[in-house]
C-alpha cells in the first residue's frame, strides 16, 4: 500500500435494488463501475458472514461462511421465478430471513436434483472442507431446534458425541447438502464480482472481526480454541474496560481465545481463517487489533465490563505466521492504544487508522489531526461505527466548530465534502470515506450505533442518490491530491 490511493466504504447490503437488500448482483457491478469512473482504487466492505441475532456483520454463525441474504437469486445456475419485489429503503431482515432463505433452499434443492454438471460444486466442497460441512451441519441443527443457540441442544450434540453426531448427520443429510449449495452460490458470485473489480483496477478491502459469535459453528466445533468450562460455557468473555465513552466499559460477550491451546495446534483455525480471507479480499482490516497484543477478559456472568483483567495475546510465533507473509493488512488501532500495540503494528509495517471525526475536539497534539498522520496509514472521514460526518457536524459544540475552522474552511452545507478533501490531502497513503459522507447524509443514515441493538445495519442508498456532481467532485479531488487510479 505504497502509492497514494483512495476509495469508498460501503457494505454490500447497502447497495440499491428491488428485493429488499443489497446483493452481489447487477448493482454491485454498477457500483464497481462508479468507483472505476471516479478513479478510485479501493472498495472497503464490512464482514460478509452469515449474520445471527442483531444482524451485525461482526457477529456471524461462522467465521468462514458467506451471508445467504447477499446472493442474487437471478444470477444462479437454476431459474428463480418467484422472488417478490420488496423495494424498501431500509432492510427488513426478519422478512428476508423468512422469505429469501426458504426460496434459496428450494433453489439449492433444484440444483442438486438437476441434471447439470456438478463438478464445480464438488470442487468447491473439496477446497472448503475445513469449514463447509461443519457450518452446514450447524445451521441444519439450528433449524431443527427452532434456531436456539447450540448450548440448548441435547447433550449428545452439544458435547459432540460421535454416535449422536452420526445419527443427526444421517437424518439431516439432504438439509446439510442444501446449505453447502447455498454457500457455493454465494462464493461463486463473490469471486466473480471480485474478479470484475480487480479487472477494473479496484481492490477489495475486507474486514475480520477479531472475535467470533458465541453461537457459532467455530465455537461449537472448535471449542478447544476458546476459554470455555466443562459445560462449554465461557469462562471469560471479551469487551473493553471503562473509559471516557462508557463508565462501565463495553461488554461484548464473545468467548476469548485460549492462545496456549491455539499454539499447541499451530494456530490451525487462525491460519485457515486468514488464508480464506486473503482468497476473498485483496487487503484485510483486522478489527480490534489491540486484542492481539493484550485483551480485556471479563468473568462470564458479569453485567458490565468493569471487573475484567488484561491478558496477554498470542506469542511471537503467531505474528510471524500470520503477518510476516501477509503485508496487505490494516490494523484497526483505535481506542486506547499502548506502546506495545504500536510496536506490534510497526514491527510488521502495518498501516494504522486515522479518523478525522476524532481530530477536532482537543488540541494540536491530537494524533488524528492531518499534520500528525503517518505516510503508512489509512485516513478515514469516519467509519461504520461513527455518526455520519454531517450528523456529527450538526451536533458540534462551538469549540469544535471553531477548532475545525483553524484547519479547513467550510460552509455548513459543504462540511462533509471539505472534510473529504482534507482526508484526500493527508500524507497518508490511503484515504477512505463512507458513501454517506460523499452523499452528505445526516444522522438518520448512519450504519451502526455501538452498544445498541435497534436500527443498525439497515441503511441502503438509491441509484439516483449518486449524481454527476458527486462523481466529478470525487474524481477531481482524487486527481488534485495524487490519488487517481
Amino acid at each position: 500500500m505504497e502509492k497514494r490511493k483512495s476509495g469508498i466504504l460501503l457494505h454490500i447490503t447497502s447497495l440499491p435494488g428491488k428485493y429488499g437488500i443489497g446483493t452481489l448482483g447487477e448493482e454491485a457491478y454498477r457500483f464497481t463501475d462508479f468507483l472505476h469512473e471516479t478513479k478510485q482504487s479501493y472498495w472497503q466492505i464490512l464482514p460478509l458472514g452469515h449474520t445471527g441475532f442483531g444482524n451485525s456483520p461482526y457477529s456471524s454463525f461462522s467465521a468462514f461462511a458467506g451471508n445467504p441474504l447477499m446472493i442474487d437469486l437471478h444470477a444462479l445456475p437454476v431459474k428463480c421465478l418467484k422472488q417478490k419485489e420488496h423495494p424498501i429503503s431500509n432492510i427488513d431482515f426478519d422478512y428476508l430471513k423468512e422469505t429469501k432463505i426458504s426460496l434459496l433452499k428450494k433453489l439449492a434443492a433444484d440444483f442438486l436434483h438437476s441434471a447439470g454438471d456438478k463438478s464445480e460444486f464438488e470442487q468447491f466442497k473439496k477446497e472448503n472442507q475445513y469449514w463447509l460441512f461443519d457450518y452446514a451441519f450447524f445451521i441444519s441443527l439450528k433449524a431443527l431446534h427452532d434456531e436456539k443457540p447450540y448450548w440448548f441442544f441435547e447433550d449428545g450434540i452439544k458435547f459432540k458425541n460421535p454416535d449422536t453426531l452420526k445419527k443427526y448427520k444421517d437424518l439431516l443429510k439432504q438439509e446439510i447438502e442444501v446449505y453447502e449449495v447455498i454457500q457455493y452460490f454465494f462464493f461463486e458470485q463473490w469471486y466473480r464480482l471480485k474478479k470484475y473489480a480487480n479487472e477494473k483496477g479496484i481492490k477489495i478491502i475486507g474486514d475480520i472481526p477479531l472475535y467470533v459469535a458465541p453461537d457459532s459453528a467455530d465455537v461449537w466445533m472448535h471449542s478447544e480454541n476458546f476459554m470455555l468450562n466443562e459445560n462449554l460455557a465461557p469462562v471469560k468473555v471479551a469487551g473493553v474496560p471503562p473509559d471516557y465513552f462508557s463508565p462501565t466499559g463495553q461488554l461484548w460477550g464473545n468467548p476469548v481465545y485460549d492462545w496456549l491451546q491455539q499454539k499447541n495446534n499451530n494456530y490451525l483455525w487462525w491460519r485457515e481463517r486468514i488464508n480464506m480471507n486473503f482468497r476473498m479480499f485483496d487487503i484485510v482490516r483486522i478489527d480490534h487489533f489491540r486484542g492481539l497484543s493484550e485483551f480485556w477478559a471479563v468473568p462470564f456472568g458479569n453485567e458490565t465490563a468493569e471487573n475484567g483483567e488484561w491478558l496477554s495475546g498470542p506469542e511471537t510465533d503467531f505474528f510471524e505466521l500470520i503477518f510476516k507473509n501477509n503485508p496487505n493488512i490494516i490494523a484497526e488501532d483505535l481506542g486506547f492504544v499502548t506502546k506495545d500495540v504500536e510496536a506490534l503494528r510497526d514491527k510488521y509495517n502495518l498501516p494504522g487508522m486515522n479518523i478525522l471525526q476524532f481530530a477536532f475536539n482537543s488540541d494540536a497534539e491530537n494524533p488524528f489531526l492531518p499534520h500528525n498522520h503517518k505516510i503508512n496509514s489509512v485516513v478515514y472521514t469516519g467509519t461504520h461505527d461513527n455518526d455520519t460526518s454531517m450528523g456529527m457536524f450538526q451536533h458540534y459544540s462551538e469549540h469544535e466548530r471553531q477548532f475545525s475552522e483553524k484547519y479547513f474552511k467550510f460552509e455548513d452545507e459543504n462540511f462533509t465534502h471539505e472534510l473529504i478533501k482534507l482526508a484526500w490531502s493527508s500524507v497518508a497513503n490511503t484515504a477512505i470515506t463512507p458513501l454517506q459522507d460523499l452523499l452528505q447524509l445526516d444522522s438518520r443514515y448512519r450504519m451502526n450505533t455501538p452498544g445498541t441493538l435497534e436500527n443498525n445495519w439497515l441503511w441502503r442508498f438509491k441509484s439516483e442518490d449518486i449524481t454527476e456532481t458527486h462523481k466529478s467532485f470525487l474524481r477531481n479531488i482524487s486527481e488534485i491530491y495524487g490519488r487517481a487510479n
